[in-house]
């Protein structure tokens, strides 16, 4: 509980902070390996990536999250797919909090893997029923966020979806990228269909890649590169093997590294390797400790946020503790944090 409080305390005072300052906050909120990531912007809009799992869990974390960053409502839910790890808490978020509106990938008819025997039907009629507007996903869509005048650009646009990307810039199409990969074979699945973001702020840049696999990563920056050179990266699928191709992080470059893992649930070797092998990484933040890999391979105790042994259905061990960034009004510099352990660490947006 304690620990608790000294979070919903930092959380608060990073949001008093915003007000004055214009920040552009993240908080990469723990459901558990699941996808929750939370947008704050400079005006106050909010912005949910993915909402976690049903259940009450994900959801109640999330909203805590949420007040504790001093907000009302969620203006704009963003949809990567159709997993319930992804999609299963928004339901209950928009009974506690409103939701303005709702980005979405068109629903499958049918189960998005292909089961016969499917629960989807089931677990889809809750988000079906919330009241809120809603905009269809597609490569080149562009999230209509406000602008502090005078501030940096702000932009959040979709890369990618259903497998489509959006076609290269004069300048991306100008050179084709020389690195490559081996294709992989995994079944299908919506996985493959995860909507892309890429986020900017002035100079700053964020990636959240939902749970695309590794082919359709490959296709995303080979033989163009449609992203370029990031500041962060929010690991696919949770750092699971079956994404994060090391094709797609050497061409992102990052300088740091979100993994929004499980105690469990992603965090695999191969792309614990896949990160050592690239030169621009400076840091490296987990959600969890991965019980999935030697504990030296972790990131250093002070880079993660959930350091207890939660696996299983025993979540009441956890506290729940988050990592959040804070990307400075200029766009020129970020800052990443754990509250509940103090660690807070600075790093300057790189010239692209």
């Amino acid at each position: 509980m304690k620990k608790f409080l000294l979070l919903v305390a930092g959380l608060a005072l990073a949001a008093r902070g915003d007000q004055k300052t214009k920040t552009l906050d993240v908080y990469w909120i723990d459901s558990e390996g699941g996808g929750s990531t939370l947008l704050v912007t400079p005006v106050g809009e909010s912005v949910l990536i993915d909402s976690g799992n049903p259940g009450g869990r994900d959801p109640a974390r999330i909203v805590r999250a949420a007040k504790a960053a001093g907000l009302t409502r969620i203006d704009y839910f963003l949809l990567t797919h159709y997993h319930t790890d992804h999609f299963g808490g928004i339901a209950e978020v928009a009974e506690q909090i409103p939701v303005g509106t709702i980005y979405q990938r068109a629903i499958p008819a049918g189960d998005p893997d292909g089961r016969k025997q499917s629960p989807f039907p089931k677990q889809i009629a809750p988000f079906r029923e919330i009241s809120a507007n809603r905009s269809a996903l597609a490569p080149g869509v562009v999230i209509s966020l406000k602008r502090v005048a005078g501030a940096p650009a702000l932009m959040l646009r979709c890369l990618a979806a259903d497998q489509k990307f959006v076609e290269p810039t004069a300048a991306q199409a100008q050179s084709k990228n020389p690195l490559t990969s081996s294709p992989k074979e995994i079944a299908p699945s919506d996985n493959d269909n995860s909507a892309v973001f890429l986020i900017s702020f002035g100079g700053f840049t964020f990636f959240v890649g939902g749970d695309l696999t590794w082919n359709f990563e490959a296709k995303l920056v080979s033989p163009y590169n449609l992203v370029g050179p990031v500041d962060v990266y929010q690991t696919d699928h949770h750092g699971l093997e079956v994404s994060n191709n090391p094709l797609l992080v050497q061409s992102l470059a990052p300088t740091v590294v979100v993994m929004t893992n499980g105690p469990l649930k992603g965090g695999k070797p191969e792309t614990f390797a896949t990160l050592k092998t690239v030169a621009s990484i400076q840091a490296r933040y987990q959600v969890h400790k991965s019980l999935n890999v030697p504990a030296a391979e972790n990131a250093p105790d002070e880079f993660i946020a959930n350091l207890v042994d939660d696996r299983g259905a025993d979540a009441t061990k956890c506290p729940a503790n988050l990592v959040q960034m804070i990307v400075a009004a200029d766009g020129r510099s970020y800052t990443v944090s754990i509250p509940a352990n103090g660690h807070s660490r600075t790093y300057q947006t790189r010239e692209k």
